[in-house]
């Protein structure tokens, strides 16, 4: 069984609902969740949110966490996280910014990842430093590494 369909089966198995707000992979988590069939029995929704201005008007970001941390800070993971998952209904949502490159700067380099998940028990937040893979490698390895977040929050 892959990692996905085991994120299917346990949400499946405890009747919960899966919701995504992504930035920096723009919907590749929704798209590998929604890869099996079967997956609209537990996938409500995803959000892209990749400018600021959507963060702030599909997920309620707030003005002030963007300017006081930065779209990739784990503030910014935290409220588009449980953004999402208010406004779907969903009992699981996960949300990823970060910068896949190219670019980055000394105090946000490249592939630094920010993710959020949140559940009716709240929200946690952590940072994953992926390093320089170059675009494609740290889109890969946020939409893995959420997945695996949601897998262990389900288990």
């Amino acid at each position: 069984m892959t990692l996905v369909e085991s994120v299917l089966a346990a949400a499946k198995a405890r009747g919960a609902t899966l919701v995504t707000a992504e930035s920096c992979t723009a919907g590749m988590i929704a798209a590998a969740l929604t890869g099996p069939a079967g997956a609209s029995a537990v996938f409500d929704s995803g959000f892209v949110t990749y400018s600021n201005a959507a963060k702030v008007r599909m997920l309620g970001v707030a003005d002030d966490t963007l300017a006081r941390d930065g779209a990739v800070s784990e503030a910014v993971a935290h409220e588009m996280a449980e953004g999402a998952r208010m406004r779907s209904g969903a009992t699981h949502a996960i949300s990823v910014t970060g910068i896949a490159g190219p670019g980055g700067s000394e105090h946000k380099p490249e592939g630094r990842v920010c993710f959020g998940l949140s559940t009716a028990q709240g929200t946690r937040t952590e940072t994953v430093e992926f390093g320089p893979l170059g675009r494609a490698a740290v889109r890969a390895a946020t939409r893995d590494h959420a997945l695996r977040l949601l897998a262990d929050a389900l288990a």
